[in-house]
C-alpha cells in the first residue's frame, strides 16, 4: 500500500495532499487530558510507552490523519545528556542551565543517551505494529540550537538572548554545546528510525532568531550533517526540516540542508512559498492555528486557498504551527472536509 506522506516526499504532485497536524495529540482532545491525568505528569507520559502510544493514536483514531508523529518532547536528549528538566504547571519547561565549559564538563557523553530514551524507542515499536497501514509514522526531534536555547537560558525565552549572549561571548563553548547535540541528534532519530519511524522531522522552532552568517553556521549546518548522516544510515530516508520564521531563508533550505521536506509557518504566504520554495522541494504547511480556535467560513476559505496555492508540486497539509490548547476538536473536522473536498 503505497502511503500519501510517503508519495509527497518523493515529490509527488498529488490530487488531494495528505494531511497531519503538528502537535495533534494534544491538550485540545479530551481524551489526551484523561491519558495524561493517569500518567501524572508529562514527562511520566513521555517515558511511558503505552500511554505515550496511546496518545499519539487518539487523533489517528478521532480524524484519520495521514500521518501520526511520535508522542515526546524536544527536552529529553537534554535529559538524556544529563540536564536536571522539570515542568512548572502552566509556565513550561525549567532545566539547569549551560553557561560555561564546567556546565558542559558535567554532561554525559552522547552514547549515554540511550539508557534514558529507550522507552522513546518502544513507543515507536508499539506504533509500528498498531497504526493502520495506510498512515505513516514520524519521529522527531529538536534542532541543535534551538535545544540549545532552552539548556542555556533553562527555560523558554521571547528572544532566546541568554543563547545569543553565550553564542557571541563564549563562542568555543556554544560550538562545543552545538557539536554534542548535532550528534546526540543524529543518534536519537537514527535509534528512532531503527525501532519503525518511516519519516524523521527536525523542528528548529527558534530559526527565526538567527541571522546573517548565524544562520548558516547554527541552522543549516547542523541540519546538513544531521540529514547527511541519517540518509548514510539508513539510505532513502525522508526528512522534513522545519526552521521557523526563517522567512526568506526559506529559499534554498532543503538544498543547502538536504531536506526532503521544507515546513514553513504562517508568517509567509503559501502563494510566495509556492513561487520560491515549492519549485525544489516538497512543502508542508501552513495554516495559522488560530483559525481551530476561531473556525467559521474563513477557517474553511483559508484551508481551501492554501491547499489551491501548493496544487501544483508535492504537499503536505498542516499547520504553521502546532494547534493550541484552546482550539475546537470540531474544527479540526471542518479543516479536514476542506483539504479532502
Amino acid at each position: 500500500m503505497t502511503k500519501t506522506i510517503l508519495s509527497a516526499l518523493a515529490g509527488e504532485t498529488l490530487p488531494v495532499p495528505p494531511i497531519w497536524m503538528m502537535r495533534q495529540a494534544g491538550r485540545y482532545l479530551p481524551e489526551y487530558r484523561e491519558t495524561r491525568a493517569k500518567a501524572g505528569d508529562f514527562l511520566s507520559l513521555c517515558y511511558t510507552p503505552e500511554l505515550a502510544a496511546e496518545v499519539t493514536l487518539q487523533p489517528i483514531r478521532r480524524y484519520g490523519f495521514d500521518a501520526a508523529i511520535l508522542f515526546a518532547d524536544i527536552l529529553l536528549i537534554p535529559q538524556a545528556l544529563g540536564t536536571d528538566l522539570w515542568f512548572e504547571t502552566g509556565e513550561g519547561p525549567r532545566l539547569s542551565t549551560i553557561t560555561g565549559p564546567d556546565d558542559l564538563s558535567r554532561l554525559k557523553p552522547r552514547e549515554a543517551i540511550h539508557d534514558t530514551l529507550s522507552p522513546v524507542y518502544e513507543t515507536v515499536r508499539i506504533l509500528a505494529r498498531e497504526l493502520p497501514k495506510d498512515v505513516t509514522l514520524i519521529g522527531f526531534a529538536g534542532a541543535p540550537w534551538t535545544v540549545a536555547t532552552y539548556m542555556i537560558a533553562g527555560r523558554g525565552t521571547p528572544d532566546q538572548a541568554p543563547a545569543h549572549a553565550l553564542k557571541d561571548g563564549d563562542r568555543a563553548t556554544f560550538m562545543v554545546l552545538i557539536d554534542l547535540l548535532t550528534e546526540a541528534t543524529i543518534d536519537y532519530l537514527s535509534a528512532q528510525v531503527e525501532a519503525g519511524a518511516e519519516v524523521v522531522k527536525l523542528f528548529d522552532s527558534w530559526a527565526g532568531s538567527l541571522n546573517g552568517r548565524d544562520f548558516d553556521d547554527f541552522a543549516v549546518t547542523p541540519a546538513a550533517r544531521i540529514v547527511a548522516a541519517l540518509k548514510a544510515r539508513h539510505p532513502g530516508l525522508p526528512v522534513i526540516a522545519f526552521p521557523r520564521e526563517a522567512g526568506e531563508r526559506y529559499v534554498g533550505f532543503a538544498k543547502s540542508t538536504g531536506a526532503d521536506c521544507v515546513a514553513i509557518d504562517n508568517s509567509v504566504a503559501a502563494e510566495w512559498a509556492a513561487e520560491h520554495v515549492q519549485t525544489d522541494v516538497c512543502v508542508q504547511g501552513n495554516l495559522d492555528p488560530a483559525l481551530l480556535v476561531t473556525g467559521g467560513d474563513r477557517l474553511v476559505s483559508e484551508t481551501r486557498r492554501i491547499v489551491q496555492a501548493f496544487s501544483k508540486g508535492p504537499h503536505i497539509f498542516n499547520l504553521g504551527h502546532g494547534i493550541t490548547p484552546d482550539a475546537d476538536p470540531d474544527n479540526v473536522h471542518r479543516m479536514i472536509e476542506a483539504v479532502r473536498g
